[in-house]
């Protein structure tokens, strides 16, 4: 947990303007009950992320998309039930990527604007060991080594480049919003 606080404080860093949508108080998530809908546990750092932070959209194109407290199983099922996947999947338009929650399946975290999505692939078995993989609108398909906060850490920081992202991404100036909704 003090890692997830740690990487939380590094993207802080990197987007100084999420910090006031930052909760005084944790948000009180029933983990329990969504890991339980979900059919497995998420990565801690997606877990300290949600616990202290709203659904965010950077720069008017990325959406963070956290469980909210008394939501979570609307979130477990749109992330057992992601159509957009399943109708890839079934076209044979997603590499050897297949959806949760078939084993080493997708889960969603993320969306652009633009249509790009971004997933973990629940493989290995430990969910902090999930690398971050990346539909871009283009359907180019990327994976990258790291947890969903990392990920952003490194797309903030420009040390992490996802390809088909357009020109302006990320920009100079990143502007956090923060929705309940």
């Amino acid at each position: 947990m003090a890692d997830d606080m740690l990487r939380i404080e590094e993207l802080e860093a990197a987007l100084p303007s999420m910090t006031q949508w930052r909760v005084t108080v944790g948000r009180s998530v029933d983990w329990t009950a969504l890991e339980a809908d979900l059919g497995t546990a998420l990565p801690s750092d997606f877990r300290s992320l949600t616990e202290a932070y709203p659904i965010m959209v950077i720069d008017d194109f990325l959406k963070v998309s956290v469980p909210r407290p008394g939501a979570e199983a609307s979130w477990a099922s749109e992330s057992r039930e992601d159509e957009i996947l399943q109708d890839l999947y079934e076209m044979g338009d997603t590499e050897d990527y297949v959806p949760y929650p078939q084993p080493g399946g997708l889960i969603s975290w993320a969306e652009s604007y633009s249509g790009d999505c971004f997933y973990w692939r629940t493989s290995p078995a430990d969910p902090d060991a999930w690398p971050v993989v990346v539909r871009g609108d283009n359907g180019d398909w990327s994976e990258f080594p790291v947890g969903a906060v990392e990920f952003l850490v490194g797309v903030y920081r420009r040390t992490i480049h996802v390809p088909g992202m357009p020109k302006n991404f990320p920009s100079d100036d990143p502007q956090v919003l923060g929705l309940d909704g």
